[in-house]
């Protein structure tokens, strides 16, 4: 039997799925003790009492179809006696109707069990909660009897419900308060894991039960062994960069300095790739979703940065579409530069490119649209894999570089903890690159 229709109704979150644990269980538990006590308990004991109550009321019925009437004394007394209050208001009067509160839980038993023990009854009021009214038709007279109403309800029958109630929240307090301790190491976990995820790190310290520090050891001991190796990396970058750098600064110095042939440019053309390949290589490999400081900025001013600066370099991009939004943290350098490959592609592949802002359920998104051929559907998750090029679209003879442009743009989103998602842009006909972060 499946339940998945089930988790639309489940809380998502760890506190509310505990309260759930708590609650639900108590709730149940009180709900049937409840039932099973009222219906056992105080409605067995009242249909006892009604009916040793029933005897005395019989009793009545019979002396007054003997002929007793207001003046018999000896039914006067026996009344006193057995605690009975009597008048004796006209036989021709109104019949009125049984009266009882709707709170009233035993008051329906009462009422019921008289009606069906005593013949003789015409009326069963029950005006308060202490005073019990019932209304005799024999012999031609009517009699009306008033009585205690602890003679035919268990006394406070409310005393167990407002006691489970209040015990039942307090002790689900106390159990909720004492459950949130245990719980919250396991959420500055979760926050500590998802702040590295984005490239953000904040001070965590084991705590909690043993196998949550046990956890939170292990996650320690994975961030260290994580950033030691991107710093060992960085560091074998910064010798290997300087390694190949050197030499051709050298060749293309010297070439620079021969005759002004064909042989010499070319040679220097050839120079010229092979260091931006290096520089495209170097770039990829150093990371550059780990660049810079983490800080908090405006998306739609970002966004309006980027578009003015590649105006200012001779691009022909414009700001589409932008939502309101709340501030974001991500690192400025890392995410313009994400966008910079995204803006080029569209225009290498295209004659324009349209930014935009939009703000989904939790998420933020920069979109990059171009008006180029775009890329099919099935071609576009390996678009996004290092030194892919794909033809016709994208090839090197329109100088989109090594294939690393999307690669780093989409490696720039993970490390933000977001992702890099193409499409086909509706609005202009080519691609749509969507950068998404989660607010």
């Amino acid at each position: 039997m499946s339940f998945g229709w089930l988790k639309r109704y489940v809380p998502r979150g760890l506190y509310g799925r505990a309260a759930l644990i708590l609650i639900l269980p108590v709730l149940t538990i009180q709900l049937v003790v409840s039932i099973v006590f009222v219906q056992r308990h105080f409605e067995g004991v009242t249909v006892q009492m009604v009916d040793s109550i029933s005897r005395e009321l019989n009793l009545f019925t019979h002396r007054i179809e003997a002929g007793a009437g207001p003046d018999d004394a000896a039914l006067a007394d026996l009344m006193d006696e057995l605690g009975y209050d009597a008048t004796w208001p006209d036989a021709d009067g109104p019949a009125r109707e049984d009266e009882r509160f709707w709170y009233d839980l035993t008051g329906g038993v009462v009422t019921r069990t008289l009606v069906e023990n005593v013949p003789a009854l015409q009326q069963v009021r029950l005006p308060t909660e202490r005073e019990v009214i019932v209304v005799l038709g024999a012999g031609g007279r009517v009699v009306e009897l008033s009585f205690d109403r602890s003679r035919v309800s268990a006394s406070n029958p409310h005393q167990l419900l407002v006691n489970m109630l209040v015990f039942g929240v307090l002790f689900t307090i106390i159990a909720y308060l004492y459950l949130r301790n245990q719980l919250r190491p396991i959420t500055r976990l979760a926050h500590a894991a998802s702040a590295f995820g984005k490239g953000q790190r904040v001070d965590y310290k084991p705590s909690g039960a043993i196998e949550v520090r046990e956890a939170g050891t292990a996650f320690l001991d994975m961030r260290a062994r994580i950033e030691r190796q991107i710093e060992q990396r960085t560091r074998m970058l910064s010798g290997v960069s300087h390694d190949l750098r050197t030499p051709l600064t050298r060749l293309k110095l010297g070439l620079s300095m021969q005759d002004d042939d064909a042989e010499a440019t070319a040679m220097l053309r050839d120079v010229e790739d092979m260091q931006r390949l290096v520089d495209e290589f170097l770039s990829f490999a150093r990371g550059d979703a780990a660049s810079g400081e983490p800080e908090e900025i405006d998306p739609v001013a970002f966004a309006q940065g980027v578009v003015e600066d590649a105006r200012r370099g001779g691009i022909d991009v414009t700001l589409g579409h932008v939502d309101d939004t709340a501030p974001l943290v991500a690192r400025p350098l890392s995410l313009r530069r994400a966008l910079d490959n995204l803006i080029g592609n569209a225009v290498r592949y295209g004659t324009r490119a349209e930014v935009s802002v939009e703000v989904g359920p939790g998420s933020i998104c920069f979109r990059v649209e171009d008006d180029g051929p775009g890329i099919p559907e099935d071609d576009r998750e390996a678009a996004m894999r290092p030194f892919v090029r794909l033809d016709p679209a994208r090839n090197q003879d329109m100088g989109s570089g090594v294939g690393l442009g999307l690669t780093i743009a989409a490696d720039i989103a993970r490390g933000h903890g977001g992702t890099l998602v193409l499409g086909h842009s509706d609005r202009l006909g080519g691609l749509r690159a969507d950068i998404v972060l989660a607010r």
